[in-house]
């Protein structure tokens, strides 16, 4: 027999510190011999990327200790930051960023007691410095390529990013003309090269502004020189409005490609004669699914050949699965488990393959499908209860009707307790989570910071609107110039239906998002009475200032898809910021921003607070020294969620002791 007791008022086990010290996920998954290595957050110690291996027993160990933190800063979300030998005589050789200055460093791990990681790359003093990401060790040549960022002048687009080679001997350490350069320099971004079986050729990703790598990329391929020069690059397939964002070799020496020039991205193969010329790519297994996503971190991949000839991939609508596929039959079979996504970081590792996959009632974890005989195990950082399952709720997937007609698909998750139920005619207040990107989604996974909430009587819904990423191209550019518009309308959407269903209390809605969504968040306040209150977390206010030098160059040319050119629409600018309209804001809101952070920075977030300053409506701030964009330590997770659920306690009516105060400004 279940207590009542009024929505959002419940006790529940899951606190704060709990969902802190499981946020993150493993990431940059590799085989090296017969282990496999991967990244894992450390929110205890500092918000740090552990580097992972599992040994052939089984166990499982650090490679680096604290406080060395591996994690690429190249385009600001970083990369691959790490690559690793197999040496049978003298143990693996790894490669690896470390975050604080961003130099390469060459480590033996299995070399003794006293062998420390040693500089690779030196360090510069103009403006973010020298970066590194996505790095493959050539231990024939003794180098190590990679993509290079370089910082030019102080601005954040003083930048320029090319293919090199740096030696693992280390005589690069404080000399930069010991970097090879390897590429031209033609194209603004560029991701790691792929050299093909024989040796005679690499390939590589490239695209420029003022195009996003989810709207644009071409393949470049180009011959191997003398001294491993790269000769005669040229673009071999993609485009202005075709994006690949992954290519590789298959054994035979034909090219790779996930291209989404039919309007999803899908999985192709690319005879290459003997003189280099490229044929028309041949869909692999033509489906209205994506094989593939957006190139937020560079080194990403969606798929890896296998030995045999077969490749798996990642795959879906919406959700996602791991699937072999028979390129020769066009056949693809699935794996069988309860993980309903399946991350972008795939290992081969002979006829296994080895990916990082959750479920709505499983963090994410390594899991291996062998293709001899189509079964699955977790093979590392396996999930565990933190809390009795019994706390966690039960998503829906649905898809709701927006303006026009519309589909707008959501996750929702009703609150949700083993002991507690709310009374019998009151209707649960709901927050209207916004992913951040806006090219992005959400997925269908297991979600402590969402059980936090619905454990205590407050529904979570999950918008995956208009723009959002797995749902196809035409999907994707539903937000084309309309940032602002279809994304705040899209949630809007959902609340309404939730609260003309019955499911949500139409008084106690609420809205919250970072980044992307944080804007979101604070476009719906500006724009809509739908919400009693928001959670706005490091986001974008003000257009004009972030399409001017206010954030990084990976995005500073992100508003020409998203709202238009600034000198073709700058009323357009000024109409959707919100940091323009506060006075339309009349719901209270909390606002949570890093200090260090480059993407959007804390004066954004400054200014909107003083231009609010004196108007009465009640809000609160909250700035975190160390963290950037994304919040990492555990301290800063604990005390931002506790002041998220002050903040719902306060406006809708519910009387909760957990959970410290907020100190209001009007």
């Amino acid at each position: 027999m279940k207590s009542t007791a009024a929505y959002g008022s419940w006790p529940s086990p899951v606190d704060a510190a709990l969902a802190a010290a499981h946020d993150g996920r493993p990431e940059y998954l590799g085989a090296v011999g017969d282990e496999l290595w991967w990244t894992a957050p450390r929110p205890a110690e500092g918000g740090r990327r552990a580097l992972v291996r599992r040994r052939a027993d089984g166990t499982e160990e650090s490679v680096l200790p604290a406080p060395w933190n591996v994690r690429s800063r190249v385009i600001e979300y970083g990369g691959r930051p790490w690559a690793a030998a197999a040496r049978p005589e003298h143990g693996p050789l790894v490669v690896f960023g470390h975050f604080p200055d961003q130099r390469l460093y060459a480590y033996e791990p299995d070399s003794g007691p006293g062998a420390g990681p040693r500089p690779l790359t030196p360090v510069s003093d103009v403006g973010g410095g020298l970066r590194w990401a996505d790095p493959v060790i050539h231990l024939d040549r003794g180098e190590v390529w990679c993509v290079l960022e370089e910082f030019t002048g102080p601005a954040p687009t003083d930048v320029r990013r090319v293919l090199a080679a740096v030696p693992l001997d280390g005589s690069a350490a404080d000399d930069r003309a010991a970097v090879r350069e390897l590429s031209d320099g033609r194209h603004r971004f560029v991701t790691g090269p792929r050299l093909s079986p024989d040796g005679r050729r690499v390939t590589w990703i490239a695209w420029d502004h003022p195009r996003m790598p989810w709207d644009g990329t071409e393949v470049m391929l180009a011959e191997l020189g003398p001294g491993g020069t790269f000769r005669g690059a040229r673009a071999v397939a993609g485009g202005p409005a075709e994006s690949i964002p992954q290519v590789e070799w298959d054994t035979a020496g034909r090219l790779l490609l996930v291209s989404d020039r039919t309007g999803w991205w899908n999985l192709y193969r690319a005879e290459v004669d003997a003189d280099g010329g490229v044929g028309e790519p041949l869909a692999l297994c033509p489906r209205a699914e994506e094989f593939g996503g957006p190139l937020w971190k560079i080194g990403l991949n969606w798929f890896t050949p296998l030995e045999d000839g077969l490749i798996a991939v990642v795959h879906g609508k919406g959700s996602t699965t791991l699937g072999i596929l028979d390129p020769e039959r066009g056949t693809l079979v699935d794996a069988v488990g309860p993980w309903t996504e399946w991350a972008s970081t795939l290992a081969a590792h002979g006829t296994r393959a080895v990916g990082v996959a959750a479920g709505p009632h499983t963090s994410y974890e390594l899991v291996e499908l062998d293709t001899r005989t189509g079964r699955t195990r977790v093979v590392g950082a396996a999930h565990t209860d933190a809390v009795d399952p019994a706390y966690h709720p039960e998503p829906q997937v649905r898809t709701f009707a927006g303006p026009g007609g519309r589909d707008i698909h959501a996750q929702i998750y009703p609150p949700h307790h083993p002991a507690f139920t709310g009374p019998e005619g009151e209707r649960p207040p709901y927050v209207i989570w916004a992913h951040g990107g806006p090219t992005g989604h959400a997925p269908l996974v297991l979600d402590l910071e969402i059980t936090y909430f619905t454990s205590r009587g407050i529904g979570v819904a999950e918008v995956n609107y208009g723009g959002s990423t797995g749902y196809g191209r035409a999907y994707r550019e539903r937000l084309r110039e309309q940032w602002g518009v279809v994304d705040v309308e899209d949630c809007a959407a959902v609340a309404e239906a939730l609260a003309a269903e019955g499911t949500a209390d139409p008084a106690r809605l609420a809205v919250r998002g970072g980044s992307a969504g944080g804007w979101t968040t604070a476009a719906s306040l500006v724009a809509t009475d739908v919400y009693a209150c928001g959670t706005i977390i490091y986001p974008i206010l003000d257009l004009r200032g972030w399409a001017t030098d206010e954030t990084h160059d990976f995005e500073s040319q992100y508003l020409y898809g998203l709202i238009g050119a600034l000198e073709e629409v700058p009323a357009r600018y000024k109409e959707r910021s919100p940091i323009e309209h506060v006075d339309r804001v009349t719901a209270p809101f909390l606002l949570l921003q890093g200090l260090d952070d480059v993407i959007c920075p804390p004066a954004q977030a400054e200014r909107f607070l003083a231009a609010t300053a004196g108007r009465g409506v009640p809000h609160a701030y909250i700035a975190f020294e160390g963290e950037g964009h994304g919040f990492r330590g555990a301290d800063t997770l604990v005390r931002a969620l506790e002041a998220e659920l002050s903040l719902y306690a306060r406006v809708f009516g519910v009387e909760r002791t957990d959970v410290p105060g907020l100190e209001y400004r009007t």
